[in-house]
């Protein structure tokens, strides 16, 4: 028997009752009795199905044949063409000896049920429906009520349905009713629409949901009985809900496609109630209409090539309202969200088509509007296309004209918008800086097609527009010297107490420690050359620990890395300090911060990184020494004598290493000053916008925030000036006398905390506090001066 071959799409039903495209192939019948869907990329067999003559098949929209081969696993194939569909239709039907004229060849039963259906007289095969009268609504609601148990006879019942033409009859009777305000009439109705909507069967649903019976079937689902008035949805579809056509759609068939989905989409998610658990399969056929209905969709809009150049061309017409463009940006959006439904090479064409088209350019324009719809609907596009090909959007954004302002480019665009989201809980902000971390990821860079990409992109990147992300952390990280009695001056760091503020460079020093991981050589020589550590860390002063969390994992992801680059530059700049000021000034409260200090100084010691331990050692040792419930610091005094010994035995050939590594760190470090002046004031100018409000915020927050003490904030003082690391990269501390020694706090303004706290330091606990340092000793680690 000849082959036939069709192209069709396979779909399969996932775990949350959404259909899945698994590929695009031609679909055989071997033998007449195997369904064989070879894939037309590459050969490959998608699918493999025997016909069996108990497996239920249903045909549906005339392109469709669904079918369960076992219990949760359903399929679907979508054909090209009708007459594809009906010649596979008729293979089904023959092997299992029905009518070709039938929409479902079997429901699935039970071996009881099978049984009972065979001992049923013939006569009872058929159902007979009661007469279509307003004075029989009551027994036809309880026919439809009693069958919806029993698979035989919810097929029976949609069969005598549609072959009387019964629904629209009945529909034409609930016009009556409502004219007459028969309450009693209508609430049955009610019960019979219900009954018929959960028969689930495609084939009802087609007359249903068709323009001149939906409105009605709407109607009926408004009189619940368990309502003292009955809901307005009708009002809500035809009046409230408006079609905006952002440009007009010629397409008859297309308009009406789109309102279908919609009413559908409506009576599924707010008319019908939630399915439980036990009812997820009841309106499984419901959701496949909807899912190919969208499908259709975005097929016919993208094969009107005249009305997305047209689109298009008014998005990015400079003379377009804002509200017309408010409306365009909306439709893009749904437009994508639909687009999800394509199976794989369909959507990668239409991803194409709409870059093409200008997509991104768009992007850039509606981003920057104040509109705060228009900014959320932007943001979901990019998103769409950031996850299609990060590449596509990389490749873009490096193409850009190079204006003298960077604030113009596309990534700039969205990184400001992170940055000034509006959202108590940052939630925009958390999507684009996961969308930016996609972008920043070398692990998506095609290095095997395009191996200058990850290099090209990341020096761009670095160059026009990490200045930017890092503007609002160099803005509250301010350091202000203060004139003190002796006629020094001691650097005070400023710590945001504003909670938004604290959450937003929370999500910057996340992006920055991913950078540190991925980017090693870009991210090294920026946080050298801006001396961004030092800045980093002063937020361990913050009162909110989570941030002071952040700067300590940055911190430790560097340390990680074992660069000896980076550690010298830690010994260099005395940054320990602040690490250790804050274990001190924690106290004897065993939380998450402790923990996470004291697994930073275990790594080192485990690591046995050699020039930190000196460090540590020689500068902090004394001040360490008391804590005992661990043997960090003992174990790490250890490895700095055994170390020490080694280099008593090979003194000459260490200093010579050691300072043959220095003159090639400072030649790599030797960077213009003026030209980081210059890219630090931009960023304050960048950020001046943001912080204006910030500073509205945080007058308010002042009244509702304890006060910060003298000790609260600025809890220690660095041992060099906050200069770049070219300038405050002096020789560390020797072990010599004249080595910088642990002191007690200069400070006396505030006692100082003793004994165990809780875990979590509430500000209404700050009297009683008091009351209980003034009874008990010194704390017992003092804080590290200078």
């Amino acid at each position: 028997m000849s082959e036939t071959r069709r192209r069709v799409k396979l779909y399969t039903l996932n775990e949350d009752r959404q259909w899945e495209d698994r590929g695009t192939g031609h679909v055989d019948t071997l033998k007449d009795t195997t369904l064989t869907v070879t894939a037309e990329t590459d050969g490959s067999v998608l699918l493999e199905s025997k016909i069996k003559p108990n497996t239920a098949y249903q045909k549906q929209q005339d392109t469709l044949v669904v079918w369960s081969e076992a219990e949760n696993y359903d399929l679907a194939l979508s054909f090209q063409e009708k007459a594809g569909c009906d010649e596979i239709w008729e293979k089904i039907c023959q092997v299992q000896g029905k009518d070709p004229s039938v929409e479902i060849t079997q429901e699935p039963m039970d071996e009881s049920e099978e049984e009972r259906f065979e001992e049923m007289p013939e006569s009872s095969h058929l159902i007979e429906l009661p007469p279509c009268d307003a004075s029989q609504l009551d027994e036809i609601a309880e026919l439809v009520t009693s069958v919806l148990t029993s698979p035989i006879r919810r097929e029976k019942l949609s069969l005598a349905l549609m072959s009387t033409g019964y629904m629209k009859k009945l529909l034409e009777l609930f016009r009556t009713c409502e004219e007459s305000n028969n309450r009693e009439g209508l609430h049955h109705l009610y019960e019979i629409v219900r009954g018929v909507l959960f028969l689930n069967k495609a084939s009802l649903f087609e007359v249903m949901f068709s323009d001149d019976c939906i409105m009605d079937v709407v109607g009926c689902l408004e009189y619940d009985p368990a309502l003292v008035q009955p809901k307005r949805h009708r009002e809500f579809l035809t009046k409230t809900a408006k079609f905006k056509e952002v440009i007009p759609i010629t397409d008859s068939e297309l308009r009406q496609k789109i309102h279908q989905t919609y009413r559908v989409q409506y009576i599924q998610d707010i008319i019908l109630p939630t399915p439980s658990v036990f009812e997820e399969n009841v309106l499984s056929t419901l959701s496949s209409f909807i899912f190919f209905n969208k499908v259709e969709i975005v097929s016919m809009l993208q094969e009107d090539e005249k009305f997305l150049t047209e689109v298009f061309a008014q998005l990015t017409d400079e003379a377009t309202e804002e509200n017309k463009r408010r409306e365009l940006v909306n439709f893009f959006k749904e437009f994508c969200a639909f687009s999800q439904t394509l199976q794989p090479q369909n959507r990668d064409a239409f991803f194409k088509t709409l870059a093409n088209l200008g997509i991104l350019p768009a992007l850039e324009i509606v981003m920057g509007m104040d509109d705060v719809q228009v900014k959320t609907a932007a943001t979901d596009i990019f998103s769409y296309l950031v996850e299609f090909s990060p590449s596509m959007v990389r490749e873009f954004v490096m193409q850009e004209p190079q204006q003298a302002d960077d604030d113009v480019l596309l990534i700039n665009v969205v990184i400001k918008q992170m940055i000034c989201d509006s959202d108590p809980e940052l939630g925009g902000a958390v999507q684009l800086m996961g969308l930016l971390r996609t972008l920043m990821d070398p692990e998506n860079m095609l290095a095997p097609v395009n191996k200058t990409e990850k290099s090209e992109f990341l020096s761009f990147f670095y160059k026009n527009c990490m200045h930017v992300l890092t503007a609002p952390l160099l803005a509250n990280t301010a350091e202000e010297n203060t004139d003190l009695t002796d006629g020094s001056a001691a650097v005070n760091p400023v710590c945001p107490d504003n909670f938004q503020t604290a959450q937003l460079l929370a999500l910057i020093l996340e992006l920055l420690t991913f950078c540190v991981e991925h980017h090693t050589y870009h991210i090294k020589m920026y946080i050298m050359n801006k001396d961004l550590l030092r800045r980093v860390l002063t937020l361990m002063n913050s009162k909110h620990t989570f941030l002071a969390l952040c700067a300590l994992r940055f911190m430790r992801r560097i340390i990680g890395l074992k660069d000896e680059y980076y550690n010298r530059y830690i010994v260099k700049g005395n940054l320990f300090e602040p690490v250790i000021n804050a274990l001190l000034d924690n106290g004897t409260r065993y939380n998450l911060l402790n923990s996470a200090i004291i697994e930073l100084f275990e790594f080192i010691k485990v690591e046995d990184i050699k020039s930190l331990i000196a460090h540590i050692v020689d500068n902090f040792y004394k001040a360490l020494e008391s804590i005992e419930y661990v043997q960090t610091f003992k174990g790490l005094k250890g490895r700095y004598e055994q170390e020490k010994d080694r280099q008593s035995r090979g003194l000459g050939r260490y200093r010579r290493e050691a300072n043959s590594f220095e003159e090639d760190e400072d030649m790599w470090l030797n960077e213009d000053q003026e030209e980081e002046d210059a890219d630090f004031d931009k960023c304050k100018t960048d950020y001046g916008k943001y912080m204006e409000s910030e500073k509205v915020k945080e007058s308010q927050d002042k009244e509702n925030h304890p006060k910060r003490t003298s000790t609260g904030c600025f809890k220690f003082t660095f041992s060099h000036p906050p200069e770049t690391a070219t300038n405050s990269a002096k020789p560390p501390p020797s072990s010599s006398s004249n080595s910088t020694k642990p002191t007690a706090p200069v400070s006396s303004s505030q006692p100082p905390r003793t004994g165990l706290v809780g875990l979590v330091d509430y500000p209404d606990d700050e009297d009683e506090e008091e009351h209980d340092e003034e009874e008990q000793s010194p704390r017992k680690r003092p804080r590290l001066g200078s």
